[in-house]
């Protein structure tokens, strides 16, 4: 009776529209675990680049001198492209004639608002993807479980005489559809909170960094005021 109510088995006897929930879920599924492996990648990794550039931020190195090392690269993220967007308007601001202090924090602030705000639209890539699939899986296998389980009933009802091994294949192949979107919702949605909260946390690094970035080159702004009266 097992090989019988093999997976396989029932998924050739299973109709045309269940076959399609399953294909579904499968692909979802599968989809969903390459999002996974890479946004641990790319996280891991944003982790690592920020832990290394806050290292030699903090350690006293000049900023102009950091600032040529990071634009030497052919890419520069996280972190460092809060820095080198909010330098580098800082240095152009501070070149302009007739700028007050003011106005440069102000453009500086604000071209680091937007590197942030690129930088977390990257590390969010693909989040909603497993958002969705763990929100609509468990329905989308729901639904083939209430169709294969109706038309169970509907061969059943057709016969005179019912027997338990009559049902038992449609009633199976339904409960498969139904575990199905399980599979596929869970790791999605386990990843999707585990992925949004470290996001989060690195948003919060980058937005306190460029707080205390800012508070430095407010105070070269001021001493340079200084200095000139």
């Amino acid at each position: 009776m097992s090989s019988n109510l093999s997976f396989f088995d029932l998924f050739l006897q299973a109709s045309l529209l269940v076959q399609l929930v399953m294909l579904l879920l499968l692909a979802t599924s599968v989809v969903s675990w390459a999002f996974i492996f890479q946004r641990t990648k790319v996280l891991k990794q944003a982790r690592t680049e920020t832990k290394k550039f806050e290292d030699k931020f903090w350690s006293g190195v000049d900023l102009n001198k950091l600032y040529q090392e990071l634009s030497a690269r052919q890419s520069v993220q996280g972190m460092a492209s809060l820095f080198c967007a909010g330098f580098k308007e800082f240095v152009r601001l501070r070149k302009a004639s007739g700028t007050s202090s003011e106005a440069i924090m102000d453009g500086t602030y604000r071209a680091m608002r937007v590197s942030l705000s690129r930088e977390v639209d990257n590390l969010e890539a693909n989040l909603p993807f497993l958002a969705t699939a763990g929100s609509i899986s468990p329905y989308i296998g729901l639904f083939g479980t209430v169709w294969g389980i109706m038309n169970s009933f509907i061969a059943l009802g057709e016969v005179q005489q019912a027997t338990l091994a009559m049902v038992a294949p449609g009633i199976a192949e339904a409960l498969i559809a139904t575990a199905m979107g399980l599979f596929a919702a869970i790791p999605s949605v386990i990843a999707y909170n585990r992925f949004s909260n470290q996001v989060e946390k690195l948003e919060n690094s980058y937005g306190n960094f460029m707080e205390e970035f800012s508070s430095i080159l407010h105070r070269q702004t001021l001493s340079q005021k200084v200095e000139s009266i």
